[in-house]
């Protein structure tokens, strides 16, 4: 293959390197966006041009040959080269678009009210957002960043993004302030004689085992409950003064601080929120998506 045909191939080059990489036409179609046929027939194509075999097939695997298995360190190479420069060529150039995505809750009471700080220091960079409870594809999806919370975020991102921890907080029980000064000099067992106010799928940080921290016995016979499907509406309900959640505070800094809410005990749930930043090192917006994850960090620090 001369230096010639490798230019106008190097979607073949890009193909194998993901095939390669997966030792599996699927998964790199998966990757892709193309279709199993389509990847086979590229390899079948690069074969032919190189004139050599670059897979050999196991079950439903394709392990790579002794020479596909050269080819394959190259490739890894040269395309991280590339992507490199072409990332130089525009760190210089942060003006633009920027697609973010997470939860409803993050979205609505933590970035909304903090955001028109930074389109004022950033005049010229266009934030768009969306809201998901779930691990959406960035790549499918247009996004350039998600936002992601949690104990397993680390585990359900693709090997391909990069995973960036960020801090952590922990989780209390949030309320009215008039109902915090009414129980808040009685012991949490006074917890199952009021509405708790849970989401649908709690996850790691759930009442059970906030309860068999603080000592509270009898929850599995409690029947007061009110379940939502996202943090804001439980905080929502408790500010009208229904119930008692579990919640980070900076979700509802601005209450905590003007006496609407309060932590009715200082007991933080066994299991502390992780966050993370989740993201493509490739990408042609590094630059600007690092502007926007450096100015978050630093707001993130504030909070408690």
């Amino acid at each position: 293959m001369t230096s010639n045909t490798v230019f106008k191939n190097i979607n073949l080059l890009v193909t194998f390197e993901c095939a390669a990489r997966y030792n599996s036409y699927s998964l790199a179609a998966q990757e892709l966006y193309i279709s199993q046929a389509a990847v086979s027939q590229q390899m079948r194509q690069l074969e032919s041009l190189l004139n050599t075999r670059l897979f050999v097939r196991k079950g439903k695997q394709m392990l790579l040959s002794q020479q596909g298995e050269i080819l394959y360190q190259h490739a890894k190479r040269g395309l991280s080269v590339l992507n490199q420069g072409i990332s130089q060529l525009q760190e210089e150039e942060i003006d633009g678009e920027l697609t973010i995505t997470s939860t409803q809750a993050f979205i609505a009471l933590w970035l909304m009210p903090r955001l028109q700080s930074f389109t004022e220091r950033y005049p010229n960079i266009q934030i768009n957002v969306s809201s998901s409870a779930e691990f959406v594809d960035l790549k499918q999806n247009h996004v350039d960043l998600a936002i992601r919370f949690g104990a397993n975020v680390q585990s359900k991102t693709p090997s391909n993004l990069v995973c960036d921890y960020f801090g952590e907080s922990s989780v209390y029980p949030i309320c009215a302030t008039h109902l915090a000064k009414r129980l808040s000099q009685q012991p949490p067992q006074v917890l199952l004689s009021q509405r708790l106010v849970t989401l649908e799928k709690p996850g790691p940080y759930d009442w059970h085992r906030w309860c068999e921290k603080a000592g509270v016995s009898g929850l599995e016979d409690y029947k007061l409950w009110t379940k939502v499907n996202s943090t804001d509406i439980a905080l929502s309900a408790v500010c009208s003064g229904h119930g008692i959640t579990l919640a980070v505070p900076y979700l509802c800094q601005r209450q905590l601080d003007s006496g609407e809410l309060s932590i009715l005990y200082d007991l933080p749930h066994p299991n502390t929120v992780k966050r993370y930043f989740v993201y493509d090192s490739n990408s042609p917006r590094v630059a600007r998506l690092k502007v926007f994850t450096d100015w978050l960090t630093k707001e993130m620090r504030t909070v408690r």
